[in-house]
């Protein structure tokens, strides 16, 4: 060190660089929270099959990318419900620790009885669906703001019938009804979307998408809807 101090200088500095080297190098970046693009890439598949099981308290619902064969493939979404009533809300979520949502239904009043709203993890909007005016046959209005409207209808009228008959018919409605049907969702004239729930014990649908437009998350809840709101 010389008289005027200067390499004393020099070196205090270097020791102070060092320091702040070393301090960024021990705090860590924060990590970012989940966002809606790490959720699984579901609107690059078409076919999902949705498998319930049930359990003293409750049903559960998983979703899984259909294989070729038909069998269940990737799971990309799970659901539980208790018992819903018309006003009730099922969130349907991205992993089995129900940590993620990718998309919640709830009913509110409608001048065509209830609404179902279909909602983001953030609360936006970005879908809906109502049963319409029918007596054996149900009917269900899928919409999509800005892109389309579906008119769901289930394809066989004999077993729309025999569904009918088979709720009023005492305790039979503790039985599941093991027999297939099929809804069909169409715009003008044209078939879209099909839920064909399988024969079988076990409730398992088979959700097939035909629109590249249609938004899985959209057609995953209201085929959710169509085993929780108790329409078999």
């Amino acid at each position: 060190m010389d008289s005027t101090g200067t390499e004393s200088s020099a070196g205090t500095g270097a020791e102070k660089d060092r320091a702040a080297v070393n301090l960024t190098k021990a705090t860590p970046a924060p990590v970012p929270a989940p966002t809606t693009a790490e959720a699984p890439d579901i609107q690059s598949h078409d076919t999902f099959v949705i498998k319930k099981t049930l359990s003293l308290t409750a049903g559960e619902y998983v979703v899984s990318v259909a294989r070729p064969d038909g069998s269940e493939g990737e799971p990309v979404a799970y659901a539980r419900e208790k018992r819903l009533s018309l006003r009730g809300q099922v969130t349907v979520y991205t992993d089995a620790s129900r940590k993620s949502v990718l998309a919640a239904f709830k009913g509110r009043d409608h001048e065509v009885g209830y609404m179902y709203d279909v909602r983001d993890a953030s609360g936006q909007s970005f879908g809906s669906f109502h049963a319409g005016a029918s007596f054996l046959r149900r009917t269900w209005q899928v919409r999509q703001p800005g892109t389309m409207k579906l008119t769901g209808r289930e394809h066989s009228r004999v077993v729309a019938f025999v569904r009918f008959v088979w709720e009023f018919v005492p305790y039979l409605e503790y039985v599941p009804f093991i027999w297939p049907y099929r809804f069909k969702y169409t715009e003008s004239g044209k078939t879209l979307m099909t839920v064909t729930k399988k024969l079988g014990l076990h409730t398992r649908y088979v959700l097939e998408i035909l629109a590249p437009d249609i938004d899985r998350r959209l057609a995953i809840a209201h085929t959710l809807a169509l085993d929780a709101l108790e329409v078999d």
